[in-house]
């Protein structure tokens, strides 16, 4: 195990990128524990208002991601100091990003619907930061072989076709097939061929001139969003908290 780890995660660099993950994600689930603690009045914890004033925590998420940020582009990949940067980072991203909705609205909506749109946002970035943990650099080829160059430029064909399927994807308004698409890229080619979702670009432009098209696929959401909207609020529910008024 040990070998494992310093051959794939410290030997390329990778080590403050696992732990910024890993900060990143504890600083979600510590921060909504909390802040679920302080609506329900639960223990000792409250909210920070010096002077009347609410400082929500994604203030001290700036200051921290500024200065985790700065310092891991000074720091490289290697070393104690990389390191640091990258945990001072994480915290600060996840502070941030658990409050993404109130940067979004530019209003307080933290407790409410448009407040789901944080739980989406942190899991987007931290699908994003498993997947660079996760792939390699496709250009850095100086220290392969030349049976290991032909492999990587196959490899490198294969990720940039991926990336067109990922691309049609969003284009059709499958935000979340995408970000999948980028981890499996059969889900990427799926997402491509099927109907665009009615609002998307896609359909916007190329479905214009064809209603049956465009029946098929606001039947297609309808149907979806039917079966799959309770599971997926639910899940959210359990991950930041139930909105105010449900």
């Amino acid at each position: 195990m040990g070998h494992w780890f310093h051959q794939n995660i410290v030997g390329p660099g990778k080590l403050p990128t696992l732990l910024a993950l890993a900060s990143f994600v504890l600083t979600f689930l510590l921060t909504r524990t909390v802040t679920r603690l302080i609506r329900a009045g639960k223990g000792p914890f409250r909210d920070i208002a010096p002077g009347g004033v609410h400082i929500h925590h994604v203030v001290p998420g700036v200051i921290l991601t500024v200065i985790g940020g700065f310092g891991a582009v000074g720091s490289g990949r290697h070393g104690v100091g990389a390191a640091v940067c990258a945990v001072i980072f994480g915290i600060g991203a996840g502070l941030v990003l658990d409050e993404f909705a109130l940067i979004l609205h530019l209003s307080d909506v933290y407790w409410t619907e448009q407040g789901r749109q944080s739980v989406e946002a942190v899991i987007l970035a931290a699908a994003l930061a498993l997947l660079v943990l996760s792939g390699f650099s496709p250009l850095d080829v100086g220290s392969l072989s030349q049976e290991e160059q032909q492999g990587r430029v196959s490899a490198v064909v294969t990720l940039l076709v991926n990336f067109v399927f990922v691309l049609i994807t969003l284009l059709k308004g499958k935000l979340r097939m995408a970000l999948v698409g980028t981890l499996v890229p059969f889900v990427a080619l799926v997402g491509a061929i099927r109907l665009a979702r009615p609002s998307s670009p896609y359909a916007r432009h190329l479905y214009r001139r064809r209603p049956r098209a465009r029946a098929r696929a606001a039947l297609r959401v309808y149907r979806r969003d039917r079966r799959w909207a309770g599971p997926r609020r639910r899940i959210q529910d359990w991950i930041g908290g139930t909105p105010d008024g449900e």
